[in-house]
């Protein structure tokens, strides 16, 4: 069993007029952000904003590159080519880690968003393609991934670092891929049950899927998603169950 285990939450997902998620109450609670770069969501002044917040909570930053699909939220699949999904990443990456620059925070690690990180694990070319990109920017920057999924059988071909994943507020599939949101039961918002298979999750190392089996997973980081209407007590539920079970939050160490 794990004793202690990162706690991430995408965020800075706001843009212009339109705010998304509650970052400042949810960065207070959590280990990593992954941090939206522009194209699925958020903007300049908010990616700003939200590493100048991860540094006063002392938070590990990570990129959150999606799909360019604002409308969409990153949500929906956009066939390109190698070059343009190569160049779509680094691009993201590389303005986050101007705002990291600027603020003198450290580049943590990368997170694939929605449809991007949906599709690696199921299409070689694109898995390859997203982890080609990372090997271009930094082949130093860990990417965090589903357990046994393709992508995390790509990283590993490729030298790269994996760090392993769970969901606390996703259904799973028995293969461990998630439950498409468009399915009844994809996304669970009931902060207990959250809770309490994410301790199950951690100490037993099983997960129970959308089909009712007990499936093996393994992890080093936890996600709750920031648009999750009830993310904010999920997050303390979380919390407060892992601390009475002996379970630290930190950040993840490579």
């Amino acid at each position: 069993m794990l004793t202690t285990v990162d706690l991430n939450c995408d965020m800075g997902e706001s843009f212009g007029a339109y705010k998304l998620g509650m970052d400042e109450a949810v960065i207070q609670l959590i280990s990593s952000a992954n941090v939206a770069c522009g194209f699925h969501g958020g903007d300049p002044d908010v990616m700003n904003r939200t590493v100048e917040l991860a540094r006063s909570f002392d938070v590990g930053v990570g990129a959150h590159p999606g799909y360019p699909d604002l409308n969409g939220f990153g949500r929906r699949f956009v066939d390109m080519e190698r070059n343009e999904v190569i160049n779509m990443i680094v691009y993201q990456i590389g303005a986050l880690q101007a705002f990291c620059n600027k603020h003198k925070v450290r580049l943590q690690h990368v997170k694939l968003h929605g449809a991007l990180a949906n599709r690696v694990d199921i299409d070689e070319a694109l898995a390859n393609y997203a982890a080609d990109a990372v090997l271009a920017f930094n082949p130093e920057l860990p990417v965090f991934v589903n357990p046994n999924s393709l992508m995390h059988k790509v990283l590993l071909e490729k030298n790269l670092y994996p760090i392993l994943e769970f969901y606390a507020d996703r259904a799973y599939n028995d293969d461990l891929t998630l439950v498409s949101r468009k399915l009844t039961g994809a996304v669970i918002t009931d902060p207990d049950l959250a809770a309490k298979r994410t301790l199950k999750m951690i100490a037993d190392g099983k997960v129970t899927t959308i089909t009712g089996n007990e499936v093996d997973i393994n992890g080093q980081t936890i996600c709750v998603h920031g648009d999750t209407p009830t993310a904010l007590n999920m997050i303390s539920k979380i919390r407060l169950l892992l601390k009475e079970n002996g379970v630290g939050i930190s950040s993840f160490k490579r």
